[in-house]
Protein backbone atom coordinates (compact mmCIF):
# COMPACT_ATOMS: atom_id res chain seq x y z
CA UNK A 1 0.00 0.00 0.00
CA UNK A 2 1.07 3.46 -1.05
CA UNK A 3 1.76 5.58 2.12
CA UNK A 4 1.79 9.18 0.40
CA UNK A 5 0.45 10.32 -2.72
CA UNK A 6 2.11 13.62 -3.31
CA UNK A 7 4.29 13.20 -6.34
CA UNK A 8 1.21 11.06 -7.53
CA UNK A 9 -1.54 13.95 -7.21
CA UNK A 10 0.91 16.41 -8.94
CA UNK A 11 1.33 14.82 -11.87
CA UNK A 12 -2.26 13.52 -11.98
CA UNK A 13 -1.95 10.10 -12.05
CA UNK A 14 -3.05 7.14 -9.73
CA UNK A 15 -0.70 4.97 -7.91
CA UNK A 16 0.69 1.68 -9.98
CA UNK A 17 0.23 3.46 -13.21
CA UNK A 18 2.21 2.13 -16.15
CA UNK A 19 5.34 3.96 -17.51
CA UNK A 20 3.82 4.99 -20.40
CA UNK A 21 1.16 7.24 -18.34
CA UNK A 22 3.63 8.50 -16.29
CA UNK A 23 5.78 9.27 -19.27
CA UNK A 24 2.42 11.45 -21.01
CA UNK A 25 1.49 12.82 -18.15
CA UNK A 26 4.98 14.82 -17.27
CA UNK A 27 5.18 15.16 -20.79
CA UNK A 28 1.93 16.84 -20.79
CA UNK A 29 2.96 19.36 -18.08
CA UNK A 30 6.16 19.84 -18.32
CA UNK A 31 5.61 21.81 -21.46
CA UNK A 32 2.53 23.59 -19.92
CA UNK A 33 4.69 25.01 -16.95
CA UNK A 34 8.23 25.30 -18.54
CA UNK A 35 9.62 28.27 -17.77
CA UNK A 36 9.68 29.76 -21.47
CA UNK A 37 5.96 29.15 -21.88
CA UNK A 38 5.19 30.60 -18.17
CA UNK A 39 7.47 32.57 -16.92
CA UNK A 40 5.55 33.03 -13.02
CA UNK A 41 5.13 29.27 -12.38
CA UNK A 42 8.41 28.16 -11.74
CA UNK A 43 7.67 26.20 -8.63
CA UNK A 44 5.33 24.00 -10.40
CA UNK A 45 7.44 23.13 -13.04
CA UNK A 46 10.09 22.16 -10.29
CA UNK A 47 7.86 20.04 -8.76
CA UNK A 48 6.74 18.63 -11.20
CA UNK A 49 10.05 17.53 -12.52
CA UNK A 50 10.81 16.07 -9.03
CA UNK A 51 8.41 14.27 -8.92
CA UNK A 52 8.67 12.56 -12.38
CA UNK A 53 12.36 11.89 -11.15
CA UNK A 54 11.01 9.77 -8.18
CA UNK A 55 8.36 7.68 -10.21
CA UNK A 56 10.59 7.02 -12.89
CA UNK A 57 13.19 5.81 -10.82
CA UNK A 58 12.17 2.17 -9.84
CA UNK A 59 14.51 2.36 -6.54
CA UNK A 60 13.49 6.08 -5.70
CA UNK A 61 9.49 4.82 -6.34
CA UNK A 62 9.83 1.70 -4.32
CA UNK A 63 11.28 3.87 -1.12
CA UNK A 64 8.43 6.79 -1.82
CA UNK A 65 5.50 4.01 -1.99
CA UNK A 66 7.23 2.52 1.38
CA UNK A 67 7.55 5.66 3.83
CA UNK A 68 6.81 8.56 1.47
CA UNK A 69 9.32 11.76 1.24
CA UNK A 70 10.98 11.66 4.21
CA UNK A 71 12.24 8.08 3.65
CA UNK A 72 13.73 9.44 0.50
CA UNK A 73 15.55 11.68 2.66
CA UNK A 74 17.03 9.74 5.20
CA UNK A 75 17.98 6.87 2.47
CA UNK A 76 20.36 9.26 1.27
CA UNK A 77 17.98 10.76 -1.71
CA UNK A 78 16.24 13.83 -0.77
CA UNK A 79 15.48 16.97 -1.67
CA UNK A 80 19.48 18.05 -1.88
CA UNK A 81 19.64 15.53 -4.31
CA UNK A 82 17.09 15.95 -6.95
CA UNK A 83 18.66 16.88 -10.44
CA UNK A 84 17.89 20.23 -12.13
CA UNK A 85 14.44 20.39 -13.66
CA UNK A 86 16.01 21.70 -16.80
CA UNK A 87 18.05 18.61 -17.12
CA UNK A 88 15.08 16.35 -16.61
CA UNK A 89 13.26 18.33 -19.15
CA UNK A 90 16.19 18.17 -21.54
CA UNK A 91 16.75 14.46 -20.88
CA UNK A 92 13.05 13.55 -21.77
CA UNK A 93 12.80 15.92 -24.74
CA UNK A 94 16.14 14.85 -25.87
CA UNK A 95 18.07 18.14 -25.38
CA UNK A 96 15.46 20.27 -27.22
CA UNK A 97 14.20 22.22 -25.27
CA UNK A 98 10.93 24.74 -25.98
CA UNK A 99 13.80 26.02 -28.94
CA UNK A 100 14.63 22.90 -30.74
CA UNK A 101 16.92 23.77 -33.31
CA UNK A 102 20.45 22.62 -32.81
CA UNK A 103 19.53 20.35 -30.05
CA UNK A 104 21.01 22.59 -27.43
CA UNK A 105 19.21 24.79 -25.08
CA UNK A 106 20.94 27.33 -22.40
CA UNK A 107 19.59 27.48 -18.84
CA UNK A 108 18.49 31.11 -18.07
CA UNK A 109 19.39 32.98 -15.03
CA UNK A 110 17.98 34.15 -12.13
CA UNK A 111 15.95 37.39 -12.84
CA UNK A 112 16.67 40.63 -10.78
CA UNK A 113 12.92 42.21 -9.27
CA UNK A 114 13.25 45.85 -8.56
CA UNK A 115 10.94 47.66 -6.59
CA UNK A 116 10.10 51.48 -8.30
CA UNK A 117 8.08 53.99 -5.97
CA UNK A 118 5.36 55.64 -8.07
CA UNK A 119 2.49 58.23 -7.54
CA UNK A 120 -0.53 58.45 -8.33
CA UNK A 121 -0.15 61.23 -10.64
CA UNK A 122 2.31 59.24 -12.10
CA UNK A 123 0.29 56.36 -12.69
CA UNK A 124 -2.61 58.61 -13.83
CA UNK A 125 -0.75 60.55 -16.53
CA UNK A 126 1.93 58.17 -17.37
CA UNK A 127 5.45 59.11 -17.08
CA UNK A 128 9.19 57.73 -17.88
CA UNK A 129 11.54 56.67 -15.07
CA UNK A 130 15.35 55.99 -15.32
CA UNK A 131 16.99 53.44 -13.14
CA UNK A 132 20.97 53.06 -12.66
CA UNK A 133 21.12 49.73 -12.13
CA UNK A 134 24.68 47.32 -11.23
CA UNK A 135 25.09 43.77 -12.99
CA UNK A 136 27.15 41.47 -14.05
CA UNK A 137 28.51 41.46 -17.90
CA UNK A 138 30.57 38.76 -19.92
CA UNK A 139 34.53 40.15 -19.64
CA UNK A 140 35.21 41.15 -22.70
CA UNK A 141 39.39 40.80 -22.13
CA UNK A 142 38.79 37.10 -21.83
CA UNK A 143 35.40 35.87 -23.64
CA UNK A 144 34.13 34.40 -20.23
CA UNK A 145 36.61 32.05 -20.44
CA UNK A 146 38.10 33.42 -17.04
CA UNK A 147 41.87 33.23 -18.56
CA UNK A 148 44.07 31.69 -20.86
CA UNK A 149 41.92 29.06 -22.55
CA UNK A 150 44.40 26.14 -22.56
CA UNK A 151 44.53 27.54 -18.82
CA UNK A 152 41.35 25.98 -17.82
CA UNK A 153 41.15 22.94 -16.14
CA UNK A 154 38.35 20.21 -14.80
CA UNK A 155 38.37 21.06 -11.10
CA UNK A 156 40.27 18.06 -9.26
CA UNK A 157 38.27 18.63 -5.84
CA UNK A 158 34.69 17.82 -7.34
CA UNK A 159 35.77 15.83 -10.52
CA UNK A 160 34.04 18.53 -12.91
CA UNK A 161 30.26 18.54 -11.53
CA UNK A 162 30.39 21.49 -9.34
CA UNK A 163 29.25 20.11 -5.97
CA UNK A 164 30.86 18.14 -3.47
CA UNK A 165 29.09 15.52 -1.86
CA UNK A 166 29.29 13.97 1.80
CA UNK A 167 27.39 10.50 2.82
CA UNK A 168 26.77 10.24 6.61
CA UNK A 169 25.69 7.07 8.27
CA UNK A 170 22.83 7.75 10.31
CA UNK A 171 22.47 4.41 11.50
CA UNK A 172 22.83 0.54 10.27
CA UNK A 173 21.24 0.82 6.81
CA UNK A 174 20.27 4.20 6.87
CA UNK A 175 22.85 7.30 5.02
CA UNK A 176 22.15 10.46 4.35
CA UNK A 177 23.71 12.36 1.39
CA UNK A 178 25.16 16.20 1.83
CA UNK A 179 25.98 18.34 -1.38
CA UNK A 180 27.09 21.59 -1.13
CA UNK A 181 28.80 24.13 -3.33
CA UNK A 182 32.41 23.16 -4.60
CA UNK A 183 34.54 25.74 -2.38
CA UNK A 184 37.84 24.87 -4.99
CA UNK A 185 35.86 25.97 -8.20
CA UNK A 186 32.57 27.93 -6.60
CA UNK A 187 30.19 25.17 -8.23
CA UNK A 188 31.78 26.25 -11.77
CA UNK A 189 33.57 22.66 -12.18
CA UNK A 190 36.37 24.03 -14.06
CA UNK A 191 39.39 26.12 -12.02
CA UNK A 192 42.38 28.25 -13.65
CA UNK A 193 45.51 28.45 -12.06
CA UNK A 194 46.08 32.30 -10.17
CA UNK A 195 49.11 33.20 -12.63
CA UNK A 196 46.66 32.40 -15.59
CA UNK A 197 43.68 33.99 -14.76
CA UNK A 198 42.40 37.40 -16.49
CA UNK A 199 43.77 40.74 -15.21
CA UNK A 200 40.30 42.32 -16.02
CA UNK A 201 37.94 39.74 -14.26
CA UNK A 202 40.52 38.09 -12.38
CA UNK A 203 39.36 34.61 -13.17
CA UNK A 204 35.36 35.88 -12.37
CA UNK A 205 34.55 35.22 -16.22
CA UNK A 206 32.15 38.89 -15.75
CA UNK A 207 32.98 42.33 -14.71
CA UNK A 208 30.19 44.73 -13.28
CA UNK A 209 28.58 47.24 -15.24
CA UNK A 210 26.46 50.38 -14.77
CA UNK A 211 22.80 50.09 -17.03
CA UNK A 212 20.66 53.41 -17.17
CA UNK A 213 17.00 51.62 -18.23
CA UNK A 214 14.19 53.72 -19.54
CA UNK A 215 11.24 52.54 -17.37
CA UNK A 216 7.40 53.28 -19.27
CA UNK A 217 4.91 53.39 -16.51
CA UNK A 218 1.54 53.27 -18.79
CA UNK A 219 -1.51 55.16 -17.88
CA UNK A 220 -3.68 53.41 -16.04
CA UNK A 221 -0.99 51.01 -14.18
CA UNK A 222 -2.06 49.64 -11.03
CA UNK A 223 0.10 48.88 -8.04
CA UNK A 224 2.43 45.87 -7.77
CA UNK A 225 2.47 45.15 -11.34
CA UNK A 226 5.31 44.39 -13.07
CA UNK A 227 7.92 45.64 -16.19
CA UNK A 228 9.52 43.24 -17.67
CA UNK A 229 13.33 44.17 -19.29
CA UNK A 230 13.52 40.20 -21.26
CA UNK A 231 17.15 39.54 -21.00
CA UNK A 232 18.89 42.01 -19.41
CA UNK A 233 19.87 40.54 -16.02
CA UNK A 234 22.95 39.64 -15.12
CA UNK A 235 24.70 38.18 -17.50
CA UNK A 236 26.43 34.40 -16.64
CA UNK A 237 29.05 32.02 -19.38
CA UNK A 238 26.56 29.04 -20.95
CA UNK A 239 23.52 30.98 -19.97
CA UNK A 240 20.80 33.11 -21.06
CA UNK A 241 20.87 35.99 -18.75
CA UNK A 242 17.59 36.47 -16.83
CA UNK A 243 15.17 39.53 -16.73
CA UNK A 244 15.01 42.50 -14.91
CA UNK A 245 11.32 42.87 -13.22
CA UNK A 246 10.42 46.01 -12.70
CA UNK A 247 7.25 46.13 -9.58
CA UNK A 248 5.34 49.28 -9.08
CA UNK A 249 4.71 50.71 -5.64
CA UNK A 250 1.76 52.98 -5.35
CA UNK A 251 2.67 56.18 -2.64
CA UNK A 252 -0.73 57.02 -0.92
CA UNK A 253 -2.33 60.12 -1.97
CA UNK A 254 -3.41 62.73 0.31
CA UNK A 255 -6.78 63.15 -1.17
CA UNK A 256 -7.81 60.22 -3.79
CA UNK A 257 -7.56 56.40 -2.70
CA UNK A 258 -7.37 54.18 -5.86
CA UNK A 259 -10.32 51.24 -6.04
CA UNK A 260 -9.74 49.31 -9.40
CA UNK A 261 -10.18 52.02 -11.86
CA UNK A 262 -12.25 54.56 -9.61
CA UNK A 263 -10.87 56.75 -7.54
CA UNK A 264 -12.52 57.37 -4.40
CA UNK A 265 -12.57 60.74 -2.04
CA UNK A 266 -14.04 62.12 1.33
CA UNK A 267 -15.75 65.43 1.03
CA UNK A 268 -16.42 67.41 4.15
CA UNK A 269 -19.44 69.86 4.22
CA UNK A 270 -20.53 72.33 6.94
CA UNK A 271 -24.15 71.54 8.27
CA UNK A 272 -25.38 74.54 6.14
CA UNK A 273 -24.08 73.36 3.15
CA UNK A 274 -25.51 70.20 3.44
CA UNK A 275 -29.08 71.66 3.78
CA UNK A 276 -28.77 74.84 1.79
CA UNK A 277 -26.60 74.01 -0.91
CA UNK A 278 -22.95 74.43 -2.02
CA UNK A 279 -20.25 74.88 -4.48
CA UNK A 280 -17.14 73.08 -4.22
CA UNK A 281 -13.28 72.62 -6.52
CA UNK A 282 -11.96 69.46 -7.01
CA UNK A 283 -8.44 69.80 -8.19
CA UNK A 284 -7.86 66.20 -10.16
CA UNK A 285 -4.73 64.02 -10.89
CA UNK A 286 -3.89 66.23 -14.15
CA UNK A 287 -4.39 69.24 -12.61
CA UNK A 288 -7.86 70.50 -13.79
CA UNK A 289 -10.53 72.20 -11.47
CA UNK A 290 -13.75 70.39 -11.33
CA UNK A 291 -16.88 72.59 -9.72
CA UNK A 292 -19.34 70.22 -7.93
CA UNK A 293 -22.57 71.82 -6.84
CA UNK A 294 -25.65 71.40 -4.78
CA UNK A 295 -28.40 73.34 -5.49
CA UNK A 296 -30.00 75.30 -2.09
CA UNK A 297 -33.30 72.57 -1.12
CA UNK A 298 -30.86 69.35 -2.25
CA UNK A 299 -30.19 68.24 0.77
CA UNK A 300 -26.93 65.73 1.49
CA UNK A 301 -26.78 63.60 4.54
CA UNK A 302 -23.78 62.23 6.07
CA UNK A 303 -22.38 58.98 4.31
CA UNK A 304 -23.99 59.56 1.52
CA UNK A 305 -22.07 58.55 -1.71
CA UNK A 306 -21.92 60.07 -5.30
CA UNK A 307 -19.83 59.91 -8.13
CA UNK A 308 -18.77 61.73 -11.22
CA UNK A 309 -18.46 59.02 -14.24
CA UNK A 310 -15.23 59.41 -16.37
CA UNK A 311 -13.04 61.22 -14.28
CA UNK A 312 -11.27 58.29 -12.25
CA UNK A 313 -8.43 56.31 -13.63
CA UNK A 314 -7.62 55.44 -16.82
CA UNK A 315 -7.83 51.69 -17.78
CA UNK A 316 -4.34 50.50 -18.96
CA UNK A 317 -3.97 50.10 -22.12
CA UNK A 318 -7.31 52.20 -22.66
CA UNK A 319 -6.58 55.41 -21.12
CA UNK A 320 -9.33 56.98 -23.10
CA UNK A 321 -11.17 55.19 -20.90
CA UNK A 322 -12.01 56.20 -17.46
CA UNK A 323 -13.51 54.95 -14.03
CA UNK A 324 -15.00 56.91 -11.72
CA UNK A 325 -14.53 59.80 -9.23
CA UNK A 326 -16.59 58.51 -5.86
CA UNK A 327 -17.30 60.88 -2.96
CA UNK A 328 -18.05 60.24 -0.03
CA UNK A 329 -19.48 63.16 2.16
CA UNK A 330 -18.57 63.72 5.67
CA UNK A 331 -21.23 66.44 7.34
CA UNK A 332 -19.68 68.58 9.92
CA UNK A 333 -22.10 69.33 13.06
CA UNK A 334 -21.39 72.21 15.38
CA UNK A 335 -20.85 72.05 18.69
CA UNK A 336 -23.32 73.97 20.23
CA UNK A 337 -25.97 76.38 18.60
CA UNK A 338 -26.87 79.42 20.61
CA UNK A 339 -30.44 79.40 21.96
CA UNK A 340 -31.84 82.55 20.72
CA UNK A 341 -31.59 81.24 17.03
CA UNK A 342 -34.05 77.89 18.06
CA UNK A 343 -36.96 78.82 17.34
CA UNK A 344 -35.94 80.06 13.23
CA UNK A 345 -34.34 77.03 13.10
CA UNK A 346 -37.32 74.97 14.42
CA UNK A 347 -39.23 77.00 11.82
CA UNK A 348 -37.36 75.74 8.73
CA UNK A 349 -36.90 72.31 9.57
CA UNK A 350 -38.99 69.42 10.16
CA UNK A 351 -41.51 69.38 13.48
CA UNK A 352 -40.08 66.90 16.15
CA UNK A 353 -42.20 63.98 17.05
CA UNK A 354 -44.24 64.67 19.89
CA UNK A 355 -42.67 62.64 23.42
CA UNK A 356 -45.23 61.26 25.91
CA UNK A 357 -43.47 60.85 28.96
CA UNK A 358 -44.87 57.85 31.67
CA UNK A 359 -45.83 58.95 34.80
CA UNK A 360 -42.45 57.65 37.26
CA UNK A 361 -40.02 57.81 34.49
CA UNK A 362 -36.71 58.97 35.93
CA UNK A 363 -34.50 61.37 34.44
CA UNK A 364 -31.12 60.69 33.68
CA UNK A 365 -28.32 62.64 31.81
CA UNK A 366 -25.96 61.58 28.99
CA UNK A 367 -22.19 61.73 29.24
CA UNK A 368 -19.91 62.16 26.51
CA UNK A 369 -18.13 58.90 25.45
CA UNK A 370 -15.04 58.50 23.90
CA UNK A 371 -14.81 55.07 21.45
CA UNK A 372 -11.23 55.44 21.15
CA UNK A 373 -10.69 55.44 25.22
CA UNK A 374 -13.52 52.61 25.08
CA UNK A 375 -11.70 50.45 22.79
CA UNK A 376 -8.29 51.31 25.21
CA UNK A 377 -9.81 50.19 28.60
CA UNK A 378 -10.80 47.03 26.95
CA UNK A 379 -7.59 45.66 25.55
CA UNK A 380 -6.07 46.64 28.89
CA UNK A 381 -9.04 44.55 30.85
CA UNK A 382 -8.17 41.33 28.40
CA UNK A 383 -4.33 41.89 28.40
CA UNK A 384 -5.02 41.85 32.57
CA UNK A 385 -7.32 38.43 32.22
CA UNK A 386 -4.90 36.65 30.54
CA UNK A 387 -2.23 37.86 32.75
CA UNK A 388 -4.30 36.22 35.34
CA UNK A 389 -4.89 33.48 34.02
CA UNK A 390 -8.29 34.59 32.99
CA UNK A 391 -11.85 33.80 34.88
CA UNK A 392 -11.38 30.03 36.71
CA UNK A 393 -13.45 27.45 33.85
CA UNK A 394 -13.67 24.14 35.72
CA UNK A 395 -15.27 21.18 33.41
CA UNK A 396 -16.56 17.87 35.20
CA UNK A 397 -16.40 14.69 33.73
CA UNK A 398 -18.69 11.81 34.73
CA UNK A 399 -17.62 8.50 34.32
Amino acid sequence: MVKETTYYDILGVKPGCSNDDLKKAYRKLALKYHPDKNPDEGEKFKQISQAYEVLSNPDKKRIYDQGGEQALKEGGMGGAGFSSPMDIFEMFFGGGGMHGGDGRRKRKGQDVIHQLSVSLEELYKGTVRKLALQKNVICDKCDGIGGKKEAVEKCPVCNGSGVQVQIQQLAPGMLQQLRSTCNECRGQGERIKAKDRCKQCNGRKTCRDRKILEVHVDKGMQDGQKIVFGNEGDQEPDRDPGDIIILLDEKDHEVFKRSGNDLVMRMSLELVEALCGFQKVIQTLDQRDLVVTSLPGQVVKHGDVKCIPGEGMPVWKDPFTKGRLVIQFVIKFPDKIDPEFIPNLEACLPPREEVIVPDGAEEVNLVDLDPEQEGRRRDTRQAYDEDEGGPSRVQCTTH
